[in-house]
């Protein structure tokens, strides 16, 4: 179960928070570095700091390391705008954010479906949840090229893939990664732009 921030509703803001999640494999962390480079000034999103205890592989993967120490000396000090638990490290999203979403940014945070019913109940309306979906068979052949867990560890990966679809809430956008990275993107930041500012944009096949 993800830990209890405790925290109460806030005010209305002017930005908006799209809550990425997926499953590992589903590339979110490439994509979240496309939106960095594929976007324009006129509309440009902040993608958040993501702190886990967890070493990075130094593939893909793209967050910041901190000890068990270091991450609970960070809750003491109320440094994370959210945190959780999840197989067996934990991750934290930085305070920053709270002050980029006051000045109307558009905030990107790599999420956990197990912590979007906390994060809503504190975010509300500026909160968008967001998944990257990848067909299992190519999510599993990922996972087998990235050579981090054996074969049952990602049969379980892939079955709870399927179960977070399952589980989202009606209003989730839902952005394909099976293709071409630069479609996937350029689906993303289109979602956003539409959710910014309130019209229909053009979006290339692969967004649902």
């Amino acid at each position: 179960m993800p830990e209890s921030n405790n925290k109460q509703p806030l005010a209305a803001r002017l930005g908006r928070l799209f809550y990425i999640m997926g499953a590992s494999g589903a590339g979110k962390d490439t994509l979240l570095r496309g939106c960095r480079r594929g976007s324009t000034d006129d509309m440009r999103p902040l993608v958040a700091h993501r702190y886990i205890t967890r070493k990075a592989d130094g593939g893909t993967e793209c967050h910041v390391w901190l000890s068990d120490t270091e991450f609970e000396q960070r809750v003491a000090i109320d440094a994370f705008a959210m945190h959780w638990s999840a197989n067996g490290f934990r991750y934290g999203i930085g305070r920053e954010i709270d002050q980029w979403l006051a000045r109307g940014g558009q905030v990107l945070v790599n999420g956990s479906r197990g912590y979007l019913d906390e994060a809503r109940l504190h975010y509300g309306d500026t909160l968008v949840p967001v998944l990257i979906r990848v067909d299992p068979d190519r999510l599993q052949q990922r996972l087998v090229m990235r050579g981090r867990e054996c074969a049952d560890q990602i049969d379980a990966r892939i079955r709870r893939a399927q179960e977070l679809e399952q589980q989202l809430p009606s209003d989730c956008l839902v952005i394909e990664n099976n293709g071409n990275v630069e479609d996937a993107v350029f689906n993303l930041l289109a979602a956003i732009k539409k959710q910014q500012n309130g019209h229909r944009s053009g979006l290339r096949e692969g967004y649902l």
